[in-house]
């Protein structure tokens, strides 16, 4: 008979795999490949300007949950797919809804990169 930390272990680690093939499913996303691009580049500009912690952590909370409601999104569109596959305008507007929140996280990441990067790029004209 195992023991409860053993099958807590295992738990733990079925959880992270299944964790894992979710984002290999994301990860065929066109959108969630371009936002984890952005946030790539968006890593290497806070590094060539020395941001401050503050401002680290905004960056990387902001990229976070950039990603994150991609892959919700996606998770929504798929779900959708599945149990209307044919038109129906509830399930139109669902997507709509789930893409508009991306939308949202987005312009917000976009204006924390602004307060961030404009003031050292403009100092380099």
């Amino acid at each position: 008979m195992r023991s409860d930390l053993k099958g807590n272990k295992r738990k733990r680690t079925v959880g992270f795999a299944f964790a894992v093939r979710g984002w290999k499913y994301a990860w065929k996303e066109r959108n969630l490949r371009i936002q984890v691009g952005v946030g790539a580049t968006a890593l290497v500009l806070g590094a060539c300007f020395r941001i401050t912690v503050i401002e680290w952590l905004i960056l990387v909370m902001v990229i976070g949950m950039v990603i994150a409601m991609e892959m919700i999104n996606t998770a929504v569109e798929r779900l959708l797919d599945y149990l209307a596959p044919e038109f129906h305008p509830n399930a139109g507007a669902i997507k709509d809804i789930a893409a508009g929140s991306v939308l949202a996280v987005a312009v917000v990441a976009a204006v924390a990169g602004a307060i961030i990067f404009l003031p050292r790029i403009a100092l380099l004209f």
